[in-house]
């Protein structure tokens, strides 16, 4: 895959090492059809495979991701919708597993499968004006939900989800789902200071520091994915979402 501008995605070098991945659907509010997922699957493999130390995970537009793009979901087969949502929880996996240290920068709206792009970053730099929502089971889907557990602890994951809080910055720095706070001006700077101390650690430390530090369950949270999305009546469901009810 060639670096520079995809449909939905551009993907550049920063630095020796860093690479800049930005999301650049703005006027879907970066959503998340399936073509930008594999555009950010496609990216996430070529930082891998150029060796990249730190990815930073950046957006165009009002939002940071508007999560699921339900676009045309009602004449979208069963099959397929599974098949996004393991493509989505694949994308999850990777960030999480990677040999390179991720930054999102999140200056906005982080909803559903948004929220879960940015939970997934080894640091989550907000500004005042990010927000974060985590509605999948209000239409029957687990995804990113132990993770979340991970960042935040059990009750306040629970919490989150059973009430569909929308947390603000303060909130989500005071709980950890961020991990630094800083005004739009200053996002990419707190970057680059992070960039700076993480200097050039080797690739088997990065992993080994991944892997040491989080619990390993991916098969786990993917089969709890599959079983969520193959419940029968995912289309009412939706709908039933997206009417707010």
């Amino acid at each position: 895959m060639d670096q520079g501008r995809k449909e939905f995605v551009s993907f550049s070098p920063l630095a020796d090492g860093v690479r800049v991945l930005t999301l650049d659907r703005a006027s879907k509010a970066n959503a998340l059809n399936a073509e930008i997922v594999d555009e950010l699957l496609a990216c996430v493999t070529q930082a891998e495979e150029e060796g990249c130390r730190v990815l930073i995970l950046s957006a165009n537009g009002k939002a940071f991701c508007g999560g699921f793009d339900f676009g045309g979901y009602e004449d979208t087969t069963p099959g397929d919708l599974l098949l996004r949502f393991v493509r989505i929880e694949e994308l999850l996996q990777r960030l999480r597993r990677s040999s390179f240290v991720s930054i999102a920068l999140v200056h906005g709206a982080a909803m559903g499968a948004g929220a879960d792009i940015a939970a997934s970053c080894t640091y989550r730099i907000g500004t005042e004006a990010a927000k974060f929502r985590f509605p999948g089971f209000r239409f029957g889907v687990a995804l990113g939900t132990r993770h979340l557990a991970q960042l935040v602890g059990m009750q306040r994951a629970r919490d989150i989800l059973l009430t569909n809080a929308t947390l603000d910055a303060a909130t989500a720095l005071d709980i950890g789902l961020l991990t630094h706070l800083t005004n739009t001006d200053g996002l990419r700077a707190k970057a680059d200071e992070l960039i700076g101390q993480i200097g050039f650690l080797g690739i088997q430390a990065r992993n080994r520091i991944s892997h040491l530090t989080a619990p390993q369950n991916d098969d786990g949270d993917m089969a709890e994915l599959v079983r969520s999305v193959s419940a029968p009546g995912l289309h009412d469901r939706i709908a039933q979402y997206r009417a707010g009810h």
